[in-house]
């Protein structure tokens, strides 16, 4: 790429934000101390030891989620949702009247950072506007939300064609300091009269940078499980979209509204063994509902509830 159409950001790279690989991970583990001869002692220098470490993972939410309220009131909506608790989203293009500089500030006067990025496929004009979105959220995490379903992920070829788009896409973002990943629906994940899937596939062709934002409700919808896939491609899977309810396999899917979601704990994930399968790496949980039959701020506060309280992930990334 030629370095005269690189755009300037000193400062961003100074200060690259929430979703730098370097950052700071959060976790605060804390020693339980020794027990005396008589079994009774719990102390260290005089203080109480042995609660229970701080979660590692931390939340965020999709603001797809709040699709229709931010159609209606933008700085409305997201000072509600920093109300139920969230620090930090995973945006979309939703306005295309306002510039990302004023949706950013939009953003810090809610108090609220930027987790990730979805986008469509980082190129060309597509790709500047990432360069520009990632600036002005200061954040380094560009997501290729997948949607709709591309016929070449049904064979192997046209998989292989996709995997060239993709490390394109990875080496122009790493080109300008930021970083590509990828998120699942059903079709990747499905797996065939051959005990393959197409994401297993194209997981051989593509970049060891691209990271994996795996979306665990639409892994169970094809009929794998989540805390398996998550395990497999380990390290790489950076991101999670955290999302309840049936998940039930139909040949129609994509063809109207999904079924309605529910709050986080309250449908047929095991999030338990979400949380397990995720081991000692920092993993983001963001929170989506696709479609809901109850209040959606309602349904969005119970599921970073249920995190919280269940101590699966926290609301920020600071130490206790």
């Amino acid at each position: 790429m030629d370095s005269n159409n690189q755009y300037s950001r000193k400062k961003f790279l100074r200060t690259l934000g929430v979703g730098s690989v370097s950052a700071f991970l959060g976790s605060s583990v804390l020693l339980t101390g020794c027990s005396s001869e008589e079994g009774d002692s719990s102390q260290m220098g005089g203080e109480t030891m042995g609660a229970q470490a701080d979660p590692l993972h931390t939340a965020s939410v999709q603001l797809y989620t709040f699709r229709n309220e931010l159609n209606e009131d933008i700085p409305g909506t997201l000072q509600r949702i920093a109300d139920l608790g969230y620090k930090f989203v995973e945006t979309y293009d939703f306005s295309e009247e306002m510039s990302y500089e004023e949706v950013g500030q939009m953003l810090r006067d809610a108090g609220l950072s930027v987790s990730s990025m979805h986008s469509e496929i980082p190129l060309g004009e597509t790709g500047e506007r990432a360069l520009r979105r990632a600036e002005a959220f200061d954040n380094d995490k560009v997501i290729w939300h997948g949607w709709p379903e591309d016929e070449r992920y049904q064979t192997e070829d046209g998989i292989k064609e996709l995997a060239e788009i993709y490390n394109e896409a990875s080496d122009f973002l790493q080109s300008n300091g930021l970083q590509f990943g990828l998120h699942n629906h059903w079709w990747e994940m499905r797996v065939d009269e051959n005990g393959s899937y197409p994401f297993e596939t194209l997981v051989n062709y593509i970049s060891d940078d691209i990271f994996f934002e795996i979306d665990t409700y639409w892994v169970k919808t094809a009929g794998q499980d989540p805390a398996e896939i998550i395990r497999k491609y380990g390290d790489r899977v950076e991101f999670l979209h955290i999302k309840d309810g049936d998940a039930e396999w139909s040949e129609d899917l994509g063809e109207g509204p999904h079924d309605p979601m529910v709050p986080v704990g309250q449908g047929s994930q095991d999030f338990e063994a979400i949380v397990d399968a995720c081991g000692d790496s920092h993993t983001w949980f963001v929170v989506e509902l696709d479609e809901s039959a109850m209040d959606i701020f309602q349904a969005a506060g119970e599921s970073i509830d249920y995190l919280i309280e269940n101590n699966m992930a926290k609301a920020d990334r600071t130490t206790a």
